[in-house]
């Protein structure tokens, strides 16, 4: 055990099939059984060379494997602690004690099973993204439809997704409407509407409606796809404490063994028989190995990474989980992040003689054939108060100036303050100096109102900053490339005080160098291709939107693929709960190990109870790591957001 590596993936997830599958676990239950069949022979008066022979075939059954990588890491000059283990039972065999000696092995191989199966599992949980999406696709042509790979699939196909099957391309939706499950990607609990225009993601679920669906992504670029090869770094990274241990190891095994041969010649030089000198020795080279240290790392910070994985975050190593759970600020970015980078209107001010809803039934039918997000975003506004829009003709778009089209008879142009009044307006300028998007309307040449645009602020934003303040004991800053008017009518909203506005993505690294400067670790949360150089400077970089650019996504240590700002201080709270269950194990480790230590060196330790409580600790800080995988952990860090 002197590392914790992952067993050959499985082909097929381990959850709902045998645990003997597993090698590991078929080699142990050999041991065991070969074990009991000759403690068995032993204890009912069976002849001798029976038990002995069946005990030494559990030596080989249980202690094979590790002696041979043991024996290669040797050849390469490196004292595997795995092959100490086994030679301390047979050294325990040659002095007569193979029973001990035998049932060290077991434990051994039994932990070792049930380190491989909890890495499996952790894996599996993780790698269930790999197997979302089907391997065919129901492509449509011009003479019906074929089925195809879906690797097979190129961007603009247009395939057909009848009702309960799950989606096989990234794409938008052409025609039908349904209700997508969509938890499997972005953890939102409820199926989602998807209608024409919308975007949908492979290896989701449709419902009772059938889907046409044009393909906007290889297989091989899909959402799922490349989560999933985040994903696959997650198990192979170790943490900066893992890697510590491990190199260590090979100075603690050099003087461990220097140290059990101490043990075993002064008690000789004292008049202590050799029999007794070697069973103290081998009791200490057993109890004095390192596994329950080595392993006290990588199970919790492998299942917290499986855990958040579950629920919509997707964590790329086991160093980026220290880093999060590290963290001592965090840094919000503005459009995308703290809002939707969607625009909503905010405020209609009509001039003396036109009311609100004349002013907005004005804009928003100029603005009906409109593509830009602030045209949808005043009609939209339209249809919700459930205004008649009456049809423009003549319409026309100036891009930078605004639109103009015949209403009811009438010339309105809507657009930009500085096209449409060159002279300025007072309450355009009002609105402007409140963060606002000022929009003019003009009705024959003449202003009929100014319209307030903004982003939609996240509903959740202000108990995430809430619940990221609480954790780190230091209010977050807010980085933003948008104007300090908008910046500060924002963080005012969401109970931020610290606002650094109009900064181009250098200035973002910049602020985040002073801020580390200042001895903080800061963890950087952003969502666009302008701050992944703030997310990979920074100690620990946090992307919004599993959908968001390669860039982004190669530069984030962590992915929240959900659309729900709260997962952030989640994940921040599972990773500092990791790294308290890291230090409990490795404190408990060194208790176990002291302790058994102190005992075989001041007193009189027996072997197989030597073997129970060093093999037992090494299971005790595996499992105690493993209920990081439980929902209940999620739901404990879920709990920093009131």
């Amino acid at each position: 055990m002197s590392s914790f590596t992952a067993p050959p993936r499985p082909s097929t997830p381990v959850r709902g099939r045998s645990p003997f599958a597993l090698p590991e676990t078929r080699w142990a239950a050999a041991a065991l059984a070969l074990f009991l069949a000759g403690l068995a022979a032993d204890l009912l008066g069976g002849p001798a060379w029976l038990w002995w022979a069946l005990y030494l075939g559990c030596y080989v059954a249980g202690g094979w494997e590790p002696a041979l990588a043991g024996l290669r890491e040797l050849r390469a000059r490196r004292l595997d602690v795995d092959l100490l283990m086994v030679v301390a039972a047979l050294g325990a065999a040659s002095i007569g004690q193979v029973l001990d000696g035998a049932l060290l092995i077991v434990i051994f191989a039994t932990s070792g099973a049930l380190e491989a199966l909890a890495t499996a599992r952790t894996e599996d949980s993780v790698r269930g993204l790999l197997e979302l999406a089907p391997e065919t696709a129901t492509r449509l042509t011009g003479d019906g439809e074929e089925t195809v790979p879906a690797a097979d699939l190129e961007v603009g196909d247009l395939v057909l997704v009848r009702p309960g099957e799950r989606l096989t391309a990234d794409g938008t939706v052409e025609s039908g409407g349904s209700e997508v499950d969509q938890s499997t990607i972005t953890g939102e609990p409820l199926p989602v509407d998807k209608a024409p225009g919308d975007e949908v993601f492979a290896g989701t679920l449709n419902g009772t409606g059938a889907l046409r669906i044009r393909v906007g992504r290889r297989a091989e670029d899909s959402v799922v796809a490349r989560i999933s090869a985040l994903v696959e770094q997650a198990s192979r990274t170790k943490a900066r404490t893992q890697l510590f241990i491990e190199k260590i190891e090979q100075r603690y095994a050099i003087g461990m063994v220097a140290a059990t041969i101490a043990v075993f010649a002064l008690p000789l030089l004292w008049g202590a028989s050799a029999e007794e000198s070697l069973l103290r020795a081998m009791t200490f080279m057993i109890v004095a190995s390192p596994c329950a240290v080595v392993l006290a790392t990588m199970p919790p910070l492998l299942a917290a990474i499986a855990n958040a994985g579950r629920h919509g975050v997707l964590v790329k190593s086991a160093v980026a989980l220290e880093r999060l759970g590290s963290t001592t600020r965090v840094a919000f970015d503005k459009t995308g992040t703290l809002t939707r980078g969607a625009p909503e209107l905010a405020e209609l001010r009509p001039v003396p003689g036109l009311d609100a809803d004349g002013l907005l039934r004005l804009a928003a039918a100029a603005e009906q054939p409109s593509e830009h997000p602030l045209a949808r975003a005043v009609v939209r506004a339209a249809r919700d108060r459930g205004l008649h829009l009456p049809p423009a003709h003549d319409f026309a778009a100036q891009p930078g100036r605004g639109v103009s089209a015949r209403v009811d008879g009438e010339l309105v142009r809507v657009g930009s303050p500085a096209a449409l009044v060159p002279e300025g307006h007072p309450v355009a300028h009002e609105l402007e100096r409140r963060g606002h998007t000022a929009v003019v309307v003009v009705r024959d040449g003449h202003v009929a109102g100014v319209l307030g645009i903004t982003d939609q602020v996240r509903r959740e934003a202000a108990p995430a900053v809430a619940a990221v303040t609480t954790l780190t004991g230091t209010a977050p800053v807010l980085l933003t490339g948008d104007n300090h008017a908008a910046a500060a009518r924002l963080a005012g909203a969401v109970g931020i005080a610290d606002v650094r506005a109009g900064l181009l993505p250098a200035d973002k690294v910049s602020a985040v160098g002073e801020l580390e400067a200042a001895g903080r670790r800061v963890a950087v949360v952003g969502d666009g291709i302008n701050d992944a150089p703030a997310l990979a400077a920074a100690h620990a970089g946090i992307a919004m939107g599993g959908a968001g650019s390669d860039l982004t996504l190669r530069a984030a240590d962590a992915i929240v693929v959900r659309d729900d700002l709260t997962a952030v201080p989640a994940a921040l709270a599972l990773a500092r709960r990791a790294r308290r269950v890291v230090t409990a194990n490795l404190v408990i480790a060194g208790s176990f190990i002291a302790g058994l230590v102190l005992w075989d060196l001041l007193g009189t330790l027996p072997l197989p109870l030597g073997v129970a409580g060093h093999e037992g600790s090494t299971v005790l800080v595996g499992l105690n790591g493993l209920r990081l995988l439980g929902g209940r952990a999620w739901r404990k860090a879920s709990a920093v957001v009131r």
